[in-house]
C-alpha cells in the first residue's frame, strides 16, 4: 500500500472559556467511509482508496474542541483493495491496513492540530521535545 495524498475539507478550533488549573486531553478518530477512487490524472495499476476521517481532541472540562475533517487516498493492489471494501460494509478492516491507515491520518493530522493549537494560543495535546536543566 501506499500513501497518495491528504486533503482537509473542515478545520475547525474554538475556546469556550479560560484556561482551567487542570486540563485533560481526549482524541478520537472516526473513519466515516471508504470508497473507491477513480482518477484520470493519477494512472497506476494498484486501485486507489478514498478513505474519509474526522480527528477530534477535546481539552477537558470543556475548555476548547478542536475538530479536522478530510480524507486520505491510498493505493492497494487489487486483491487488498477488494478485501478492504468488502470488509468495509461491516465496518470491518484487517488490522494491518488499519495500522498505516491511522498511522498516516495521526501523524498528518497532529502536524495540523499542534500547528492551529499554537495559532490560537491553546496548550499542545501531545509533549513536545524540551531541554531541561
Amino acid at each position: 500500500m501506499k500513501f497518495i495524498g491528504l486533503n482537509f475539507e473542515k478545520m475547525s478550533v474554538e475556546r469556550f472559556k479560560e484556561q482551567p488549573e487542570s486540563l485533560k486531553f481526549n482524541t478520537k478518530l472516526d473513519i466515516s467511509s471508504i470508497n473507491p477512487l477513480r482518477s484520470n490524472v493519477i494512472k497506476t495499476k494498484e486501485e486507489l482508496l478514498k478513505i474519509e476521517f474526522t480527528y477530534v481532541v477535546l481539552y477537558e472540562p470543556n475548555f476548547a474542541k478542536l475538530e479536522l475533517k478530510g480524507h486520505i487516498i491510498i493505493s492497494a493492489e487489487p486483491k487488498i483493495a477488494r478485501e478492504v471494501l468488502k470488509g468495509w460494509k461491516d465496518k470491518q478492516t484487517s488490522e494491518d491496513f488499519r495500522v498505516f491507515m491511522f498511522n498516516i491520518i495521526l501523524r498528518k493530522s497532529n502536524i495540523k492540530a499542534l500547528q492551529l493549537e499554537d495559532e490560537l494560543g491553546l496548550p499542545p495535546h501531545v509533549p513536545l521535545p524540551s531541554v531541561t536543566k
